[in-house]
């Protein structure tokens, strides 16, 4: 039991802790990452040059990401793509960036971000031909949009993955769209 004397000390720590929250939680809402990429990477829809950049979140509806790139001071947005939720067991301690393989002399393709100490990031819906040209060259499923997004229709676009042998299977069979159950 708390005394008369310890209560106002209790309110207070209990005030000054919420107030702290909405800050530290403001910081990480968008994941704002600084990446600094010393080759040129392919991305959905275009090929960045070597740079650094800010990636950002813009919010998540239904295991569809947008992510935002701008240039590397966030003056300038270079494009908005859409992404779906990828699962890690183990979070990693830092920003990890995956790259599709890619034959000799082809951009690196970008395929999934993860923010420091999630265990989970976004993995990134390609345009179907880049996809499937993705897709045939590393011999695994990728996630496509069926039909070109606007930036009003890129949480509502159809996603699909394409497999190696150019079909169309739904998403969740592909990929795993929702956290495991806890055991």
């Amino acid at each position: 039991m708390i005394s008369r004397k310890g209560m106002p000390f209790v309110l207070g720590l209990a005030l000054f802790a919420g107030t702290g929250v909405p800050y530290v939680q403001a910081q990480d809402f968008n994941k704002q990452t600084k990446i600094k990429f010393s080759h040129a990477v392919e991305i959905p829809g275009q090929v960045l040059p070597a740079g650094s950049y800010t990636f950002t979140q813009s919010g998540s509806i239904g295991g569809r990401t947008v992510v935002q790139i701008w240039n590397e001071d966030k003056s300038n947005p270079i494009t908005t793509v859409l992404a779906i939720t990828n699962y890690r067991l183990k979070p990693a301690r830092e920003t990890f960036i995956e790259f599709h393989e890619r034959p000799t002399g082809s951009p690196q393709a970008l395929k999934a971000w993860f923010y420091p100490n999630d265990n989970y990031g976004v993995e990134f819906v390609y345009p179907k031909q880049e996809a499937l040209r993705i897709a045939q060259a590393n011999d695994e499923d990728v996630p496509a949009e069926t039909v070109e997004p606007t930036p009003n229709t890129l949480n509502t676009v159809p996603v699909v993955a394409v497999t190696p042998e150019q079909k169309e299977v739904p998403i969740e069979k592909a990929f795993q769209t929702t956290p495991a159950p806890a055991k």
